[in-house]
């Protein structure tokens, strides 16, 4: 494996990434990948943060198409973030990381409240932090929440974790075998093109802030760990400037 590329970075684990080759619920074979990944870079001093969504147990968008109230869903969301931050901070202590959860919503009996100079301090001093129930805002999925925890802690990467998609591709490359994948790609390029990567809000996030994204197949081998060590995986979505230099 290549020498270390990014010294602080975060990454983004959607709800269907945990599902692995399940229906509904959390996969134990892909926590177990996660966090034997986690430890890998943690102890050549890399600091791990890590955002997670909730799809693979409630999506607060698909309620509201059926009736329910969207900030209600969306809440109910939030919670589901904070089932599989457990799980993931469990299996992670196991691995021996220390690990602390924060939330955007209290919740004192099983986390931190989230504030930003403790989150960073956390990383200086090793341990994996973990962010859930997104922003702490309605409307607001947990791709803006990890753009901007990744920004508000300076990470010099954003980790997309996708299950079983290894890229970004023009059009979905589990319907169309003709669907094209990206090595790098610009922000515009994805803005313009209305490419499925993330929200738009969490994009132009980025964008602004010159953060490189990374989207990656969670089930390829050590992919964690490649994308760390900046080996050729996925794709880059930065500027021209950075996509120019690497």
């Amino acid at each position: 494996m290549k020498g270390l590329s990014y010294k602080r970075i975060l990454l983004k684990l959607s709800g269907e990434a945990l599902l692995g080759d399940k229906a509904f619920g959390i996969d134990p074979k892909v926590l177990a990948s996660i966090s034997k990944q986690l430890s890998q870079i943690s102890q050549q001093g890399v600091e791990a943060a890590i955002v997670v969504g909730g799809g693979n147990i409630w999506r607060g968008a698909t309620a509201a198409d059926v009736g329910m109230d969207r900030a209600t869903a969306d809440y109910a969301g939030m919670l589901a973030t904070l089932i599989n931050a457990l799980a993931l901070q469990d299996v992670l202590e196991k691995e021996g990381l220390v690990v602390r959860t924060q939330s955007a919503i209290a919740m004192q009996a099983i986390a931190e409240p989230y504030i930003r100079r403790r989150a960073i301090r956390h990383l200086e001093k090793g341990r994996v932090v973990i962010f859930a129930a997104g922003t702490g805002n309605p409307y607001m999925t947990t791709d803006t929440a990890a753009a901007l925890r990744a920004i508000e802690i300076a990470a010099e990467v954003l980790l997309m974790a996708k299950n079983r998609v290894n890229g970004v591709y023009d059009s979905d490359p589990r319907v169309s075998k003709e669907a094209r994948k990206f090595s790098t790609l610009t922000y515009i390029d994805a803005l313009n093109l209305r490419l499925e990567v993330m929200d738009s809000t969490a994009l132009s996030l980025c964008m602004e802030n010159h953060l490189p994204i990374i989207v990656f197949d969670l089930q390829s081998p050590h992919s964690i760990e490649r994308a760390v060590a900046g080996e050729d995986i996925g794709t880059l979505i930065t500027d021209v400037e950075l996509q120019e230099s690497r």
